[in-house]
């Protein structure tokens, strides 16, 4: 019974975090939108291309955050599928922290290759995908609304007059209820990740796994998670000092109602099942000296949108027990939790995107293997 409850409390928090993660990512995206008028994301969408290579950036992103960023731009319709899986087959989650810390040579050189088989693939789907339209698997979001727009006088300078969205803590005077939410929120959210509370737990993990170096590192989960609350602190400004119209309108109805509970029970309910089937089935005991095999079994493990089981080819590669084909394979088919969110929003997509990316991660690990690698 206690094992079950650790396991139940251990997914709550990992849920808490990526549902976290998720909706400052979307919050403040919703910002740079408004602020810019709609003109950032319209140049971002009219340009395929510069999508594959920002999604290709944010993959590489130790973690998951830039995994939830590159999925709340496509499923606002501001990324292309090319992007998204891009940014997927960069993503290796997790294991990114591990392995810097286990084998840094390795994994600096594995990022290189992930970038550009991401790029390469990202511009194949966007030759095929070319007379597509950019598909927003959420309706009206990202709008720029009439009283969002600056009134201009005749020397094209903003009046100031009226209802033009200027920041200001005179806002603040009379709060409504959603700002006073979204600011105990914001803030509690801060606080977590600023003392370790919402670290994810890595039980599935060997003890060779918890090896990290010695001093400072800006690339432990830790200090990204700290770089996570210090961008939570221009959220929670903004919240502070937005108009009224902006609060209920685009952070509210856009999308605390429309994708917090939404992510956070699927987040919930997937790590949940995921937990409990690694609590009683060994995957470890699946493996054996067959490399194909292997490759075979780490780009299907991979399909689970979890960080834990690919730590698995991590230890192995850095035991010399398998080849690098073997992690390679698995770093292209996995990406942590950043697909978790994209489950939720959008299940046709996240299907279409792990089944490109298994197909990919299996040639491409089958090759480097032919090539003795």
């Amino acid at each position: 019974m206690e094992e079950i409850l650790d396991i139940v409390f251990d997914t709550l928090r990992n849920s808490i975090l990526i549902t976290g993660m998720v909706i400052v990512m979307m919050l403040m995206i919703e910002y740079v939108n408004i602020q810019s008028q709609g003109r950032w994301f319209k140049r971002l969408r009219g340009s395929s291309t510069g999508q594959v290579f920002i999604g290709t950036l944010l993959g590489l992103v130790p973690g998951c955050v830039g995994g939830f960023a590159a999925v709340s731009l496509y499923t606002h319709g501001l990324f292309g599928l090319g992007a998204l899986v891009a940014a997927m087959i960069a993503s290796s989650g997790d294991e990114a922290f591990v392995m810097l810390g286990m084998i840094p040579r390795q994994a600096l050189m594995l990022m290189v290759i992930l970038g550009v088989v991401a790029i390469a693939v990202g511009l194949i789907i966007n030759l095929f995908n070319r007379k597509k339209p950019v598909r927003e698997v959420c309706d009206h979001d990202f709008e720029v609304h009439l009283c969002d727009e600056h009134h201009h006088d005749s020397h094209g300078h903003c009046d100031g007059e009226g209802d033009c969205p200027h920041a200001s803590l005179r806002n603040m005077r009379h709060p409504s209820w959603q700002r006073i939410v979204l600011l105990i929120g914001v803030a509690a959210f801060i606080v977590a990740l600023a003392f370790g509370l919402l670290e994810h737990g890595h039980e599935h993990a060997t003890d060779e796994m918890s090896v990290t170096p010695a001093g400072f590192n800006i690339l432990d989960e830790y200090w990204l998670n700290l770089i996570v609350a210090i961008l939570s602190l221009f959220v929670l400004w903004f919240i502070m000092t937005a108009k009224e119209h902006f609060i209920k309108e685009h952070l509210w109805d856009h999308v605390i109602r429309k994708h917090f509970l939404r992510v956070f029970c699927w987040t919930f309910g997937t790590m949940l099942l995921i937990a409990a089937g690694l609590h009683f089935f060994d995957i470890a005991s699946w493996t054996n000296d067959n490399v194909i095999f292997m490759i075979l079994l780490a780009v299907l493990i991979g399909i689970i949108p979890e960080s834990g089981p690919h730590l698995i080819f991590v230890t192995l590669f850095a035991a010399g027990a398998v080849p690098f084909s073997v992690l390679l394979a698995s770093s292209i088919s996995q990406d942590g939790h950043a697909a978790l969110p994209l489950l939720a929003g959008s299940p046709r997509s996240f299907v279409s995107t792990k089944l490109i990316n298994a197909l990919v991660a299996l040639a491409v690990g089958l090759g480097c293997y032919a090539l003795g690698f």
